[in-house]
Parts: C-alpha cells; sequence; structure tokens
C-alpha cells in the first residue's frame, strides 16, 4: 500500500516502532518488526469488533515481522487468527508451510507456533485485516483442529464473505455488544470452517485427550435418567454439534454409548442380585441404571444380551459386558 506524502499509511492513524509493537501485543499476542530501522518504521493498528471478535486492519513497511519460539513461550496466546490481504503483497512462512499472497488471499495462523510474514512490496507497505479466534471455542464448534499456515486464494464464496463481515463491523474496543452477536459468531466459526477444513479430517491429539474427558463425564452421569448427549456435552464444555462428531469419527453415537453404560451397569446389578438370592424389584435395578421406563429397559436388555433382565446366566451377561468395556477402551 502506498503511503501519502509525509510517509504514513493513509485511512489509520501512523504508529512508530514500540507504538505499534505495544498495540498489536495487547490485541492478541507478540510480533517484531525487523529489517528496518525503528525511526524509519511506519505502521498502522485499526482495532475492530466483530460479532464480539477481536480483529483489526494491520499495516506496516517493515520488510519482515517474526513471531519467534521465545514470543510463543512469553505470551501463550492461545488461538488462531485469520489473515486476508487487502493491500499489497506478502509471503508467510509457518507451521512447515509456505505462501505468498496477493490481495484477497487469506491464510490461518496458529499462534502457539511461529510465523514469519515477509513484506513483498519493495519498500512499500503491506495492509492485512486480522480476525482473532479463541481455540477452544472454534475447535469445539468445528469438530476438527485446523491447522496453522494453510491458506487459500481470493475467490471463495466464504472468504468473501468472511471479509465483508469483518469490514462491516463497527471500530474501536468500546462497541456495545448485541443479542444477535452469539449467533453471528458460529456464523463466523462456519466460514472459518468451510475455509480450512481438511479433505480428511481425524481426531488430533486434544481431540483423543477431549474424548477421555467426555467419557469420565458419562461415566459420572449415566445413571440420572434425564442425562443425556446434551447434558454430556454441556458438563465437558462443548458444542453439542462437536461431540456428536466424536462419537461418528470413531463409529458411534454418544446415546449408544451413554446407553452402553447403563447396560454394563444393569448387568452387575443383576449378577450381584443373583449371588446374593435378593429379591430386590427388576424396576429399581432399572432405575439405578439410568432407565427410567422399564420395558424400555427390557427391550435394550433383551437385544444387548439376548434374554430378558430376569433371565439368562450372569456370568453370560458379565462376558458381554467385559467385551463390551473393551470395545469402547478400543475408542480411545
Amino acid at each position: 500500500m502506498p503511503r501519502d506524502a509525509t510517509g504514513k499509511i493513509p485511512g489509520s492513524p501512523h504508529l512508530d516502532f514500540e507504538a505499534w509493537k505495544d498495540l498489536i501485543r495487547t490485541m492478541g499476542g507478540r510480533f517484531n518488526p525487523e529489517g528496518i530501522e525503528p525511526n524509519a518504521f511506519t505502521g498502522c493498528v485499526r482495532p475492530l469488533r466483530v460479532c464480539g471478535f477481536t480483529a483489526a486492519e494491520v499495516g506496516s513497511n517493515a520488510h519482515r515481522v517474526e513471531r519467534t519460539h521465545r514470543d510463543v513461550r512469553l505470551d501463550g496466546a492461545d488461538h488462531y487468527f485469520t489473515m486476508f490481504q487487502v493491500a499489497g503483497q506478502s509471503a508467510m512462512t509457518h507451521n512447515e508451510e509456505a505462501a505468498r499472497f496477493d490481495v484477497g488471499d487469506v491464510v490461518l495462523v496458529d499462534m502457539a507456533r511461529p510465523a514469519t510474514f515477509f513484506n513483498c512490496n519493495a519498500g512499500e507497505s503491506w495492509k492485512s485485516v486480522v480476525l482473532l479466534l479463541p481455540r477452544r471455542s472454534l475447535v469445539s464448534h468445528l469438530g476438527f483442529e485446523p491447522r496453522g499456515g494453510h491458506y487459500r486464494r481470493n475467490g471463495t464464496a466464504a472468504g468473501r464473505l468472511l471479509l465483508d463481515l469483518i469490514r462491516n463491523s463497527e471500530e474501536g474496543e468500546g462497541t456495545t455488544p448485541s443479542p444477535a452477536d452469539s449467533y453471528m459468531r458460529l456464523a463466523v466459526y462456519d466460514l472459518v470452517g468451510a475455509l480450512f477444513a481438511p479433505n480428511d479430517p481425524v481426531p488430533s491429539r486434544h481431540a483423543d485427550k477431549l474424548f477421555i474427558r467426555v467419557r469420565n463425564v458419562i461415566k459420572d452421569g449415566f445413571a440420572d435418567p434425564d442425562f443425556g448427549p446434551c447434558e454430556a456435552a454441556a458438563r465437558a464444555g462443548i458444542s453439542l454439534r462437536y461431540l456428536q462428531k466424536m462419537f461418528t469419527q470413531r463409529g458411534s453415537t454418544c446415546s449408544e454409548f451413554i446407553y452402553s453404560f447403563r447396560l454394563d451397569q444393569a448387568a452387575r446389578l443383576l449378577q450381584r442380585r443373583a449371588a446374593l438370592d435378593a429379591s430386590q424389584a427388576l424396576s429399581e435395578i432399572a432405575y439405578a441404571s439410568g432407565f427410567r421406563d422399564y420395558r424400555h429397559f427390557a427391550r435394550k436388555f433383551r437385544h444387548r444380551f439376548g434374554h430378558a433382565p430376569g433371565g439368562g446366566s450372569p456370568e453370560d451377561s458379565r462376558a458381554l459386558c467385559d467385551r463390551n468395556i473393551n470395545h469402547w477402551l478400543a475408542m480411545l
């Protein structure tokens, strides 16, 4: 982007070297302009709010801007940001990816990893629009962990919609939140997913750890007849959509997983009932295992174990229960 006669970037307040670094740091993390003398530096940062997200128009005439391993360690920023090129040309190396960007191109940057951005404008300024996205919320909504460094060329429908949404946002940090923001944030996540979804998403290490947490939540809550997928998602702190994707990727459903715990518990209680020659009502065992309706319990039990709750061998039920536990453990 060209500078005016005073050397400033048009349309945004002029910032010197230290002011630019400080404002960038307060907004999202540590970045360092390199390859230019501080007294020759000129930059701009125009803060924006997009549906409750932090965003900004950012530009400078630095030859390159770096985020090092040390920066990552010092600020501990744990979010992504999308970066649209809106003036000039730039290039980037990040997460074992390297690319050059023209106006309209967009890249996803992972703040937990180093990155270097290069000015390709022969001493002139570049300008971009960035949108910060909290990692946990984004991953929970998408159902996969996007890879920083992926980029898309100008012209995608999702890219145009997201850039228009950012450009039409209000300026500054003090804008009044809108009741529609929570819905629009979901739309933003969907657009990011449409831009950067891998062709064949697989569960990440983060997702594996999260699945273990979900499993423990279900283990603690299955005995409550009112406990279901919605409650499991809420207690695990993830969206229902992500919860469903986690189980789909493992060839199952959350409801099936919950019923498996309930039926295993019922089989254990029936085995104890038989061993103690107790007279505990089968309906009590059903309720203690998380079933409110006995007929529903009996149908599920027969389908699972091949006999009614009061019939069959307790050892057979236990063997099936053990095999089922091994099956679910293999999903981890």
